[in-house]
């Protein structure tokens, strides 16, 4: 295998995209609801820090200008490593809560330079054959970090704790010695990652040879610009936003509802049930959904699969509404309902990712592009995440999921009507 085949940084360069991104939307709610934290603030401040993925566009440019992407891939994977250490130590702190909201912030902004960079050396290093080749292996990796991170990390937690509190140590201490050990983990794991990059990783292309500032700032209004005369964008906007707007809702409230107690309409669930569960029964489901998902296309098509892609990716999320409706203590119930709902997300979520690198991002600023796209469906999630919170409150968790299931119809009316501006041919043809 040559030294820069797909296949030896595909897989590690989306999993490494997926952990910061995954752990400070998804874990970090665990997290804090474990130190006590409510579900409205828990809510509202996960999905505030994850703003630098929406306006991340506003700095492409200059990525462009300054040193190679694979320069930013590597800094920023051992800048969010450390960064993840750090917040390690501040759960020791009186006032833990808000010194680790601004640690995750900043793992945020780097989180999402990173992935501008990272999305630019697969566009550039593949051609438009090979990027549907390679989509199902980005997307099982990038897919891999949530279960890793939402079932593995959040196990490990929970088996921790029992180990501490066993020790006689209290429950809120139990709880902050064993999140510091995932977050020491975490930071392992990235600096690993970034010292395997800078060997495996190509450099995606040179920077530019003249760049100033004011290249940078003039670039950044000529992208913006260009980017609202794409022929169909305002339809692609819409799709972009509507495909993903029923996950933007359950993706903070899911793991609070399989934590909050059978009382308040949760499942009742334990770290480790919660980390078995998404460990055991969703990995697998998850991987065999991105990776079919990938070869489907390829095969087929995006035009020909996008609508299906659309369903198999928002009809899972009725899976929610049974499980808060009947609140059933099965495990395999409870499992099953999960493999449906992450080979649902592991094979729709690839199809929406296939279409902004081929349908809005093509043109003279591929990258920035792409980053703007992904950033306007990042806005879609990170809205809907900061209210998701506030409503399930209101509503409770069992007319919560109801209500999802209603805000994924648009998405299925606008995919069946998506126009496509670039030739779109299945490897087969």
């Amino acid at each position: 295998m040559a030294l820069y085949s797909p296949l030896r940084w595909v897989p590690t360069l989306y999993f490494a995209m997926g952990l910061p991104f995954v752990v400070l939307n998804m874990v970090s709610a665990v997290l804090f609801k474990d130190l006590g934290i409510s579900d409205a603030q828990i809510a509202f401040w996960t999905s505030l820090i994850m703003w630098p993925w929406t306006i991340k566009f506003l700095w492409s440019p200059f990525l462009e200008l300054y040193r190679t992407k694979k320069f930013w891939v590597v800094a920023t994977q051992l800048l969010s490593g450390v960064l993840f250490g750090v917040a390690a130590l501040s759960l020791h702190l009186p006032t833990f809560f808000s010194v680790t909201v601004a640690v995750f912030a900043v793992v945020a902004f780097s989180g999402a330079t990173h992935d501008i960079a990272a999305d630019g050396v697969y566009m550039a290093e593949l051609s438009t054959e090979d990027q549907a080749k390679y989509i199902g292996w980005q997307g099982a990796f990038y897919n891999l970090a949530k279960l890793v991170a939402t079932g593995g990390l959040v196990w490990l937690a929970g088996w921790l704790y029992e180990g501490f509190s066993a020790d006689g140590t209290a429950t809120f201490d139990a709880y902050v010695r064993s999140w510091t050990v995932v977050l020491m983990i975490l930071c392992a794991t990235l600096v690993a990652l970034g010292a395997y990059h800078l060997r495996a990783l190509p450099s995606g292309g040179s920077a530019a040879e003249h760049h100033s500032l004011r290249e940078g700032l003039s670039g950044l209004k000529e992208v913006i610009a260009a980017f609202f005369t794409k022929r169909y964008i305002w339809y692609y906007i819409a799709f972009i936003i509507l495909y993903r707007l029923g996950e933007g809702f359950v993706m903070k409230i899911v793991p609070l509802f399989l934590k909050a107690d059978t009382a308040s309409g949760g499942l009742g669930l334990t770290n480790q049930q919660i980390g078995l569960y998404y460990g055991t029964f969703g990995a697998g489901a998850f991987l065999l959904g991105s990776l079919l998902a990938g070869y489907y296309i390829a095969r087929r098509g995006l035009r020909r699969t996008l609508f299906t892609l659309c369903c198999i990716f928002n009809l899972p999320f009725a899976v929610y509404a049974f499980l808060a409706w009947f609140q059933p203590s099965s495990m395999w119930l409870v499992g099953g309902g999960i493999v449906v709902e992450y080979f649902g997300y592991g094979f729709g979520f690839v199809g929406l990712t296939l279409f902004m690198m081929q349908q809005v991002a093509p043109g003279r600023h591929q990258m920035a592009h792409y980053a703007f796209a992904s950033g306007i469906m990042n806005l879609s999630v990170m809205l809907t995440g900061m209210a998701s919170g506030f409503l399930s409150d209101l509503l409770s968790y069992r007319f919560f999921f109801i209500a999802v299931m209603l805000a994924t119809v648009p998405a299925f009316v606008i995919t069946k009507l998506v126009p496509f501006t670039y030739n779109d041919k299945p490897n087969n043809q």
